[in-house]
């Protein structure tokens, strides 16, 4: 009996050497590193388990990362099981909508990488700064309040003779008003489109009337202007890049929306705060 078994084991062995390589081959997405009552839980499962971990998680050692990942997912495996294949309503809207996402993203991603060649953004230097310049930069101090009404009547005294960076330091409502409502020198771009506007048409030295942004009511003096030397290529190849991605995804959205065939029907009675109604999506 005992010659028997040895004989079957080096069967085993002899066959088992003989294998064609692809049965050791290194282990991959679909390898399978548990099974919980036959349900397959793959090396792919946990690469995304990890890739989704909290930052702080993420730099704890791999082999403590890959017992504690197969444990968790062995254990959501059990607990999920207890539904028999039932999906609650809240769970599969919220597949529904990371599907959604992800499948955005990504589109957005494969947009992205073929929106910036080094070509592209040697055109896109070239025409932004084809004058050797940066463009203007303005230097500007202002006062903020809540009223229209308030900003008249800072420009009326700074009109009779008030000291600028004194009122700003009284009556300012925003952060620049204990420094006098300075805000120290920026180009185009870097502020709020109404404020930018009221700052383009003036001179060193002008004041503005009041002026309504999303913050309240300034009053703007226009310190000084100068315009900036261009900066290397390499010093905004990356803020280019990060423009011409975006123009990228921007234009693909708009073009993929404006083929699509969007119905949105008119729901009587539909009060926006129905979202909070968390009760809807419970079985």
């Amino acid at each position: 009996m005992r010659k028997g078994l040895t004989y079957l084991s080096g069967l085993a062995l002899a066959a088992a050497l003989t294998l064609p390589m692809s049965a050791t081959a290194e282990p991959h997405a679909n390898t399978v590193v548990a099974t919980v009552n036959g349900e397959e839980i793959t090396i792919g499962h946990m690469i995304i388990a990890r890739a989704t971990l909290p930052q702080q998680y993420q730099q704890l050692p791999d082999d403590v990362l890959y017992d504690a990942i197969l444990d968790q997912l062995i254990q959501q495996t059990s607990l999920k099981q207890e539904l028999n294949g039932e999906v609650p309503k809240y769970v599969a809207l919220s597949l529904e909508n990371e599907a959604r996402s992800l499948l955005a993203a990504d589109v957005i991603e494969k947009v992205m990488e073929n929106a910036a060649s080094d070509e592209d953004l040697r055109s896109a230097y070239d025409e932004k700064y084809t004058d050797g310049t940066g463009g203007d930069e303005f230097n500007a101090s202002h006062i903020l309040v809540e009223t229209e009404e308030d900003a008249a009547e800072i420009r009326a005294e700074l009109d009779a003779g008030a000291d600028f960076a004194t009122l700003a330091r009284e009556r300012s409502t925003g952060p620049s008003g204990p420094n006098g409502g300075e805000l120290g020198w920026f180009g185009k771009g870097r502020m709020v489109p109404e404020f930018e506007e009221a700052v383009l048409v003036m001179g060193a030295g002008d004041v503005s009337d009041p002026v309504q942004t999303q913050f309240g009511w300034h009053v703007i003096k226009l310190n000084d202007r100068r315009t900036s030397a261009a900066p290397t290529f390499d010093e905004v190849r990356e803020e280019l890049a990060a423009q011409m991605r975006q123009d990228a995804v921007e234009e693909r959205v708009l073009s993929l929306t404006t083929a699509a065939t969007i119905e949105r029907p008119e729901i009587e009675d539909l009060d926006p705060s129905i979202l909070k109604n968390l009760d809807l999506v419970r079985n």
